[in-house]
């Protein structure tokens, strides 16, 4: 970036956003002429009517797929006003960003202020995945067409939840995770600490008619680590899927993963992008109440509602 006019001020924001991933080709921008485009292209976009002295570029925290979705991503980004005009409130960057939205899948879903060197992606402690399963469907005309892009449908009438949730035991704690990576991960090393993977029952959908729903049961299978190797969250929830279904015992879960090998029999197989959730990330010393980080101070900022910045 080049040298600000004397007396702008540059305040960082953090800001979380949500997205039907259905239409993305993932989060981050797409650049070029290609037809693909991802949400940051988008809220990019929208911040160019804040009127930065500087353009407006957003760091994501979590970078997802084409097809997935999140209840919770987040990104920090840089605001430089002009001289004499004060730093926009959470609240006031927040409406703007919304207004200034040219996608009905994505919203702005709260902003904080938060110190000049805050990152993102390297200072968040904890994300949480969910991935949303459900069984008693034979063919897409026995789902919800509501459903369809926000769920995987297993051909099958039931799973062996207890052993999915054995299974998923041998993935907890500190491992190397090799077996569960996908080609293509720009991380250097391949260890990661899982805090936490779960398969429960998921609730009866609210866009399928109670008739319906007899037949169905939703599952939900969540994971939590401070991060992530690529596809790794899609690649054991087709392993333990594998699991319910009775193709795999628990306990070789415990042997793929000490494997290394992401090109044996069963951790080759992805579950599809379309029901997975990025559904939390979380960052030390947060605090909801004041939307302030860390203590940064934010000034009073003023929008109206129909300015371009």
């Amino acid at each position: 970036m080049g040298s600000a006019p004397a007396g702008a001020v540059r305040a960082r924001y953090l800001v979380y956003f949500q997205y039907l991933g259905t239409a993305f080709n993932g989060v981050v921008a797409v650049k070029g002429a290609q037809r693909a485009i991802g949400v940051q292209n988008f809220l990019e976009e929208a911040a160019e009517r804040l009127n930065s002295v500087e353009p407006v570029k957003f760091t994501i925290s979590s970078r997802t797929d084409a097809g997935v979705h999140a209840l919770s991503n987040s990104a920090h980004l840089d605001v430089q006003r002009r001289s004499g005009q004060p730093p926009f409130t959470p609240e006031v960057l927040t409406q703007a960003l919304n207004t200034h939205l040219r996608h009905p899948a994505i919203r702005v879903v709260q902003a904080f202020r938060v110190p000049s060197n805050f990152h993102a992606r390297h200072a968040a402690t904890s994300r949480t995945y969910l991935y949303r399963l459900v069984t008693g469907c034979h063919g897409p005309d026995q789902l919800s067409v509501f459903e369809r892009n926000l769920c995987w449908m297993l051909r099958t009438d039931s799973l062996d939840v207890a052993a999915m949730q054995d299974a998923a035991q041998h993935l907890l704690g500190t491992h190397d995770f090799s077996a569960f990576q996908s080609s293509g991960s720009p991380s250097r090393s391949s260890v990661r600490t899982l805090r936490r993977a779960t398969v429960s029952p998921g609730q009866a959908s609210p866009f399928i008619t109670p008739q319906e729903n007899r037949g169905l049961r939703f599952w939900n299978l969540e994971f939590e680590s401070q991060s992530f190797l690529y596809r790794q969250v899609r690649r054991m929830t087709a392993v333990l899927v594998a699991v319910g279904r009775g193709a795999l015992p628990p306990a070789q879960v415990k042997s793929i993963l000490e494997s290394k090998d992401p090109l044996g029999k069963y951790q080759t197989r992805v579950a599809p992008a379309h029901g997975l959730f990025l559904v939390a990330v979380r960052y030390p010393g947060l605090a909801n109440q004041d939307g302030t980080l860390n203590c940064a101070q934010e000034g009073p900022g003023v929008w109206d509602g129909e300015a371009s910045y």
